[in-house]
This record gives C-alpha cells, sequence and structure tokens, in this order.
C-alpha cells in the first residue's frame, strides 16, 4: 500500500469540527502552561537572587528537582499518582460555559511546573545581564527596590530573556503532545483514533506533524516581530509600529540589524 494522497489532502482541506476543537485545545494548553511557567519562573528566578540564604536555597531545590523529572513521569504523577496516594484529585471543572476536564488542568499544571524551572534560570540570567552600574544609580536617585525592579530590571532583562523564552514556548508547542498520555484530547491523541479506524497512520501523522510545523512557524513570527520592537533602538530604520516591525522582520536588510555606532 502506498501513501494515500487523496485521503492526505482530504484531511489538510478538510479536518473536520473535532479535529480542529483538538488544535485548539492544543494552543490553549499551551498557552496556559507557559503563562503559569513564566510566573513561576519569575518568582523563583527573583528568589534565586535573593538576599536570604534560605529562599535561594528554596528556590536551587525546586530547579534542580524539577529539571531532573521527566515531563511525562510529573504529568502521570500529578494526574495519576496524587489521586492514588489519596493526595488530591483533579475534577473537572465549568468557567464561562467553557468545560475544562481534569486531565486538562493537571497537564497545564504539569506543563507549567515543569517550564517554570526552565523559566528561572532564564530570568535569573536576563537580572545578571543587567549593569550593576544602573541599579545603583537608580538607588542612588531615591528609587524603591520595587521602581528599580520595573522601572530598570525588567525593561532590560526582558531582552535578554526575549530569545529563551520564545524558544521554550516553541518547544512547549510540541511538548503538549505528551500530555495524551493522561488522556488530553489534543490532536496527536486524537490522530491515534483516528489511525485505529482509518489504518491511514503514516498519512494522519504526516499531517499532524504539518499542523506542529505550522503552530512553530506562526510562533517563530510573532517572537521575531517581538524581538524587533524590543532592538528597535538598535536598528538604523525607524520602527514604531508592530507593523512596521513585521515589515522589518520579514524582509531584513544588511544595515538594519546593525547596532548604531
Amino acid at each position: 500500500m502506498g501513501f494515500d494522497w487523496s485521503f492526505f489532502v482530504d484531511r489538510i482541506v478538510n479536518p473536520g469540527a473535532p479535529y480542529l476543537n483538538a488544535l485548539g485545545r492544543t494552543v490553549l494548553m499551551a498557552v496556559l502552561a507557559m503563562l503559569l511557567g513564566l510566573l513561576i519562573g519569575l518568582v523563583v528566578g527573583f528568589g534565586r537572587l535573593s538576599r536570604y540564604a534560605a529562599i535561594r536555597s528554596a528556590c536551587a531545590f525546586y530547579v534542580w528537582l524539577i529539571r531532573g523529572i521527566p515531563v511525562l513521569v510529573l504529568l502521570v504523577m500529578l494526574f495519576s499518582g496524587l489521586a492514588a496516594a489519596g493526595l488530591f484529585r483533579f475534577s473537572d471543572v465549568e468557567i464561562a460555559g467553557f468545560k475544562l476536564t481534569a486531565s486538562f488542568q493537571a497537564a497545564v499544571m504539569g506543563l507549567a511546573i515543569h517550564e517554570g524551572a526552565y523559566m528561572a534560570e532564564i530570568v535569573r540570567n536576563g537580572i545578571q545581564a543587567v549593569a550593576r552600574g544602573q541599579i545603583e544609580a537608580a538607588r542612588s536617585l531615591g528609587m524603591s527596590a520595587w521602581q528599580v525592579t520595573w522601572r530598570i530590571v525588567i525593561p532590560q532583562a526582558t531582552r535578554v530573556i526575549m530569545p529563551p523564552f520564545g524558544n521554550d514556548f516553541n518547544h512547549m508547542l510540541k511538548t503538549t503532545s505528551l500530555a495524551s498520555v493522561i488522556g488530553v484530547q489534543e490532536i496527536f491523541l486524537l490522530t491515534e483514533g483516528m489511525s485505529a479506524t482509518t489504518f491511514k497512520t503514516f498519512e494522519l501523522l504526516t499531517v499532524v506533524a504539518l499542523n506542529y510545523l505550522l503552530l512553530t512557524a506562526i510562533w517563530n513570527t510573532i517572537q521575531g516581530v517581538i524581538e524587533t520592537r524590543l532592538r528597535a533602538h538598535e536598528i538604523d530604520q525607524p520602527v514604531r509600529t508592530w507593523w512596521q516591525c513585521l515589515v522589518v522582520y520579514l524582509t531584513p536588510q544588511a544595515g538594519n540589524m546593525e547596532r548604531r555606532a
């Protein structure tokens, strides 16, 4: 049996409502997990630089522990392990008419906890990249610790954090496929079910691969536009709007990306 091109094209052109819903669920899961992971990373990242040894040690232990546990094991522990131990059991909830299944909640939390450990190191490196002299100058002007953080540290650290953050989200889009193990109806699990009934395994997996490729391509463009906006002061060509950032990103010129002397 060869590759069924007619079936393949039909799945591309007419994916069907269940598949589109699963695709939307995949994107939603990645976005929620990344946002929660970023929040965790900010807290732990700042904690890693705390003046208090106990806080630094606790945050370092979290990073060490979570980075050493595979994502798949973490997801199963949260969804099945906690329930088996009688510690906690996820339940289906409905928010504004949208039903969040127990497996979806466990997947988001597991992915967020895992991502938080990596984001903590990214945030820590971004903060340490800010020149110490600028922080001391801000304090000499009478700024409080919160003002220094929000006006000096975070704006400059964001330019350092954004590239690895974007790469992590790119990875997150693909890592969501592991949620199929705990029963989340994302595109990979749905494809497995369709393969069992149609016996078009290779064609369906090719469609899934193309969908992941499309999602990452879209995000790569968004990431490039954001990075262009953050580097606007370094580009000779004026960049003041998001549309101009998109144009500069899609049509780069040798002189545009050079730092001003």
